[in-house]
C-alpha cells in the first residue's frame, strides 16, 4: 500500500479496504476509514488465540469482527501521527504476509526495530514540521508585503526568541495543528506573555491532508529558498541558517501534501486563555523548571485590526 493511494483515500473521505494477504497466512486488510478520520490494520485471529499487547501508547489493539471472524485491529490514537503509524503497520503485514510472521512475532520485531531508530535522535518531530510549515506560510506573507529580506530579519524564532516574528511594533505567536480543534501546545509561561510595549499576537492555523493536490513541507521550503534566492542570496543565507536552527535536515523530503484547512485565527494574547508569570504564586519563583499546557481556542473569532494582512494565506 503506498502511502500516496492513502492519502488520497483520506482526502477524499471514501471509506476502503484493501486485502494484503496471499491466502497462505491469516486475512491482513488494510482499512480506510468512512470519512478519512484514520486507518487500520486487520489481521485474522484463531478461535482462540488473542491480539498482541501494544507496549507503545500511540498505538491500539483490539479485537474486531470482519464477515464474523475475530481479528486484531491496529490502529492509533494519535491522528497526527498517521503518515509514521501507516509505515508501521504495514512494516507488520509484510513480516506476516511476505516472510510468514505470526502475528505476535511480526509485532514484537516491528516495535523493536522501530525502538532501536528511535533511540537515535530524530531532526524533527511530526508536530515541529506541521510548526514549520505554518511559520512559512506567515513567513510568505510578510515577505509579499516587506520583502523577502525584511521578512527574514523579522522571522526570529529559530533564533531562539521567545516569539515567532517580531515586527516592527509587535510580536506574533504561530501555532499550527492538524486537529480539527484548535488546540495548541503551549511551551512555558513567557510564550503567550508579550514585551514590555510590545503588544503579542497569536495566529492559530489548522493543516488538513489533501492527498496529490496539497503541498509538502518540502516543497514549501524548496519555494521559500528559491524566492529568497531570487530576492537577495544574503537573505537566503540568513534563511538557511535559520533552517539549521530548527533542526531541518538540508536533504529532508517527504511525502505528506497538507493544504490550509481555513481561514486562520488572529487573537491578541490578552483576550485569550493563558499562563502568564504573573499568575504563578510568588512563591514559586524560581521553584518550576518548566510549564507545559494547551490552549483551546475553538469558536473564538479573530480581531479586527489583526498587525499582519493574511487574507492571501497559503503554503508556499
Amino acid at each position: 500500500m503506498a502511502w500516496s493511494t492513502v492519502e488520497e483515500q483520506l482526502a477524499d473521505g471514501m471509506g476502503v479496504r484493501y486485502p494484503l494477504s496471499n491466502g497462505t497466512g491469516p486475512e491482513v486488510h488494510y482499512d480506510v476509514e468512512d470519512g478519512g478520520d484514520g486507518i487500520s490494520l486487520l489481521v485474522g485471529l484463531d478461535r482462540t488465540q488473542k491480539p498482541p499487547r501494544s507496549p507503545l501508547s500511540a498505538v491500539k489493539v483490539d479485537t474486531v469482527f470482519l464477515d464474523g471472524r475475530r481479528s486484531a485491529r491496529f490502529s492509533t490514537t494519535r491522528p497526527e501521527l498517521l503518515r509514521d503509524f501507516h509505515d508501521l503497520v504495514m512494516a507488520i503485514a509484510e513480516r506476516i504476509v511476505i516472510k510468514g510472521a505470526s502475528l505476535e512475532r511480526a509485532f514484537d520485531s516491528t516495535v523493536h526495530a522501530w525502538n532501536a531508530l528511535l533511540d537515535r535522535p530524530r531532526s524533527m518531530s511530526m508536530q515541529q514540521r506541521l510548526g514549520l510549515h505554518g511559520e512559512l506560510a506567515v513567513l510568505q506573507c510578510l515577505a509579499e508585503q516587506e520583502g523577502w529580506p525584511a521578512a527574514i530579519d523579522a522571522w526570529v524564532g529559530p533564533q531562539g526568541e521567545e516569539h515567532d516574528f517580531a515586527l516592527a511594533g509587535c510580536d506574533l505567536e504561530v501555532k499550527t495543528t492538524a486537529s480539527e480543534l484548535r488546540r495548541h501546545t503551549i511551551h512555558g509561561v513567557g510564550q503567550l506573555q508579550e514585551k514590555t510595549n510590545r503588544p503579542l499576537w497569536f495566529i492559530s492555523l489548522q493543516l488538513t491532508r489533501s492527498g496529490g493536490s496539497g503541498t509538502t513541507l518540502s516543497e514549501s521550503v524548496g519555494a521559500v529558498r528559491q524566492a529568497t534566492a531570487d530576492s537577495d542570496l544574503r537573505a537566503l543565507q540568513k534563511l538557511n541558517d535559520a533552517f539549521t536552527a530548527v533542526g531541518l535536515n538540508p536533504g529532508h523530503v517527504d511525502d505528506e501534501h497538507w493544504t490550509i484547512r481555513n481561514d486562520p485565527l488572529v487573537l491578541s494574547t490578552t483576550s485569550m486563555p493563558r499562563l502568564t508569570l504573573e499568575m504563578l504564586p510568588a512563591a514559586t519563583s524560581g521553584h518550576i523548571a518548566a510549564v507545559v499546557y494547551d490552549v483551546d481556542v475553538t469558536g473564538a473569532q479573530s480581531a479586527d485590526d489583526c498587525p499582519i494582512d493574511l487574507s492571501t494565506l497559503r503554503l508556499p
